[in-house]
């Protein structure tokens, strides 16, 4: 609370003229809120992310000096991409995409091609888990058309393979999964990556991506099965600055479903069960649209006789997402 206090005081000090001090504390503000985001409950961050919001565009409402400018609005369009990932988790993707846009406008105003291709990514993830494949691609593609060379050129090829799968084409999800691969050749780190966390896509993020989009597709189930095995390997180490709850447990699901195509349930069980132990708090919106996708193969599969209990304790677990928890 004391701390709070004197941010609170320091911002106050520095209207007229913003000193270095205020720069710095609210870069460290937004750097620790995308640094904590993927491996945090949202009930615990989404606080201070809506009063770092709305201390950002406090001091934007003052006449600034333009480098002092440029950066307060990187800063809110980074912490508008926050806060539209934030909706998503909480099933709203109405106001993900209202905040995306809001957060994209701030890009344009700092003219910064590196968070243009990020919200670009982040308005692509959004639209993939509210079930707008076609939607998803364009944005992954409208992003690439900046030419970024930080994380998110690998990302948005991501993005797009896993919409492209989702579809049922297989042929332009793997060209795209290439694609991204090839990208890491060409990878600088600018001001987006240097934030770490959401910010930064990384190559575990990449295996998961690689596994969930091939998890799609039927003829790819021993390919995907080995980039599952990788990713759920990966995610093991949850002091890695990688690690992701989400992540993880979207890598687990998306295991689960490939040893469900290969006729595996007990296999599929062991995968999708620390998943269904996740505490309410971490119940995300993609990670249960993930687990309902475990449900899908398994009515889908010659394994549905067999798998009632899995299915109950799927439904189970999604009947208590973080969106129905008290805000």
């Amino acid at each position: 609370m004391a701390a709070k206090r004197a941010r609170s005081f320091a911002f106050t000090a520095g209207q007229t003229d913003l000193t270095t001090e205020v720069m710095e504390q609210v870069h460290a503000d937004v750097q620790n809120l995308a640094m904590d985001y993927p491996q945090r409950p949202l009930s615990e961050l989404l606080p201070d992310l809506i009063t770092t919001q709305d201390t950002i565009y406090t001091l934007l409402e003052q006449q600034r000096r333009p480098a002092q400018a440029r950066q307060l609005y990187f800063l809110a369009g980074v912490t508008g991409g926050l806060l539209s990932k934030a909706s998503h988790d909480l099933a709203d993707p109405h106001a993900a995409l209202t905040q995306a846009r809001t957060a994209f406008v701030c890009a344009d105003q700092a003219d910064h091609n590196g968070l243009r291709a990020w919200i670009r990514g982040i308005q692509s993830l959004v639209s993939y888990w509210a079930g707008r494949t076609r939607e998803s691609v364009r944005y992954a593609q409208s992003g690439a058309e900046f030419a970024a060379v930080n994380s998110s050129s690998v990302w948005l090829p991501m993005n797009e393979a896993r919409a492209h799968a989702a579809l049922g084409n297989a042929n332009a999800a793997r060209a795209a999964i290439e694609r991204a691969e090839r990208a890491w050749d060409l990878v600088q780190e600018d001001e987006v990556d240097e934030l770490g966390g959401l910010c930064l896509f990384g190559r575990t993020r990449q295996i998961y991506y690689a596994a969930e989009a091939l998890s799609w597709l039927p003829s790819q189930s021993s390919v995907a099965n080995d980039y599952a095995t990788r990713a759920v390997a990966a995610y093991e180490d949850s002091s890695s600055p990688e690690w992701a709850f989400g992540d993880q447990a979207g890598a687990r699901s998306a295991l689960a479903i490939t040893r469900i195509q290969m006729g595996e349930l007990e296999g599929a069980t062991e995968a999708v069960t620390p998943v269904l132990d996740l505490a309410p708090e971490q119940r995300i919106n993609g990670i249960v649209n993930a687990t309902q996708r475990v449900h899908r193969a398994l009515r889908d599969s010659p394994l549905a006789e067999d798998a009632s209990g899995l299915q109950e304790q799927i439904e189970a677990f999604t009947r208590t997402p973080l969106k129905s928890l008290p805000r």
